[in-house]
């Protein structure tokens, strides 16, 4: 199968960086340090964006899919926030490799469930994408909900400020 999404971690520099400009990036340091985002959801102006990853959490299973909301296998295996997706520079994020060896019970759990996420996120390749894309254009023509936009991050801001972080 053809990989259309991959797993990266992304510099906790430059969130810190970006939380200056937007309280709705996500964190990426504590102990989520190695919090995985998705990406690459989609290019726009030539910038890519990624969205993080919620870990299964029973409340997903009751959950709705959104439009800056989608469960990941019904919610068994977690959750992906596009209203907290955010751009990015080649610089500020690595790929998360699943091809790991000698780890330990907690960290092969871990692996299998990024790689079946990552199996049921390409297998539904198509919806993720329209979905970043509709929410990014529904949110720059100012096309949604109060509510709905109040969660979502700034993305026209962000990119401001990720072309101005390449420059640093």
């Amino acid at each position: 199968m053809e990989t259309k999404l991959k797993l990266v971690k992304i510099n906790s520099e430059y969130c810190n960086y970006l939380r200056q400009f937007d309280e709705k990036v996500s964190y990426n340091s504590g102990n989520k340090e190695l919090r995985p985002f998705i990406g690459i959801l989609f290019t726009i102006e030539n910038l890519e964006y990624f969205a993080p990853l919620s870990s299964p959490k029973s409340k997903h299973l009751k959950m709705k899919n959104t439009i800056d909301f989608i469960k990941i296998d019904g919610g068994k295996l977690g959750a992906v926030n596009f209203n907290n997706m955010i751009p990015l520079c080649k610089n500020n994020y690595q790929m998360i490799k699943l091809d790991k060896k000698n780890l330990s019970k907690n960290e092969i759990k871990y692996q299998e469930l990024l790689k079946d996420q990552l199996d049921w996120l390409n297998k539904n390749y198509v919806q993720i994408k329209h979905k970043s894309y509709n929410l990014y254009f529904m949110y720059t023509n100012n096309r949604l909900s109060k509510n709905i936009k109040n969660r979502c991050c700034n993305f026209k801001l962000l990119e401001r400020k990720c072309e101005e972080y390449k420059l640093k």
